[in-house]
């Protein structure tokens, strides 16, 4: 099973996207939410991906998203686009076509429209879902989680990591923008997991919002951790994905993350050419030795 995972859009999907995900052919993709400003441009492409390729993909929206409108109605209406794509507090089944790639994995989304930082919930959030406590989105997750498959890898889908993944501004979920630095993880995504790996185990934990570079120059943030309960987390905010290197190559980013009938195997950060070919990959985690192509270098985001 090969989930294609795409990190803040931040505008940047196109129908260069589409056809490079024709060429690449992953079994899903995943889409860690700030699409853009809140416009319906790529909520209409995703669902039209979904048609043409019959793609699965599932999504959670990031605080960008609500387009600074505070009424809600921004939000309201990239839900309604999303449709059945958007899985906030929900649960999806991502199999395969081809049933030789494996059974495939239960994904469960994290709250939607957070901003990080333990838990707040914007005016827009609480206009559209109402005055959620921490405690209601930690049992929304949990109860999504619940209805999994255990046969399947379980993965959770969230805009924002969780808190306690270190609190360095280097740190998957350190805040690098503002001094002291800090860990600015969610608290209710935190709970939610810990929750969770008391009655089954947890394989991956992808989300974006702490982009991978660091602001005023300080660097590259860390975008993999993996815990003593052996789960994988995976921050996929590769900003900007679209780019042209110092060859004059346009080039895509996608984390990917490849199981296998023993779990996850694999994750990488990869930039490929639009003709589908993988100029660098900067290879994460793996579960035992592959035989992925390496990449000559890994190229900053």
């Amino acid at each position: 099973m090969q989930l294609a995972i795409a990190g803040d859009l931040h505008g940047q999907w196109d129908q260069s996207d589409h056809a490079l995900l024709e060429l690449l052919a992953p079994d899903a993709l995943l889409v860690v939410g700030d699409l853009s400003d809140g416009t319906p441009r790529i909520p209409a492409l995703l669902r039209q991906l979904v048609q043409e390729q019959q793609l699965p993909v599932a999504c959670v929206l990031g605080n960008h998203d609500s387009g600074k409108d505070a009424s809600g109605h921004i939000l309201t209406r990239q839900l309604a686009a999303l449709g059945p794509l958007h899985i906030g507090w929900q649960l999806r089944e991502l199999h395969p076509a081809d049933p030789a790639c494996g059974p495939g994995v239960t994904v469960v989304g994290a709250r939607p429209g957070t901003a990080g930082g333990g838990f707040h919930l914007s005016k827009a959030c609480t206009a559209v879902f109402g005055p959620l406590t921490l405690d209601q989105s930690v049992d929304r997750i949990v109860a999504a989680a619940a209805g999994a498959d255990p046969a399947l890898p379980l993965v959770l889908l969230a805009h924002s990591g969780p808190r306690g993944l270190g609190s360095d501004a280097c740190d998957i979920c350190g805040r690098d923008w503002k001094q002291p630095s800090c860990d600015w993880g969610d608290q209710d995504l935190a709970q939610a997991i810990d929750h969770i790996r008391r009655r089954r185990p947890l394989a991956l934990v992808v989300f974006g919002h702490m982009h991978h570079r660091l602001r005023r120059g300080a660097g590259e943030r860390r975008t993999l951790v993996v815990d003593r309960g052996g789960t994988v987390y995976l921050n996929a905010a590769c900003v900007p994905r679209h780019l042209v290197d110092d060859a004059g190559l346009a080039l895509r980013h996608f984390s990917w993350a490849a199981f296998d009938g023993q779990g996850l195997h694999s994750v990488a950060h990869r930039w490929y050419g639009l003709d589908g070919r993988l100029h660098y990959q900067e290879l994460l985690f793996e579960r035992t030795p592959s035989t992925l192509p390496v990449a000559v270098e890994p190229l900053s985001c």
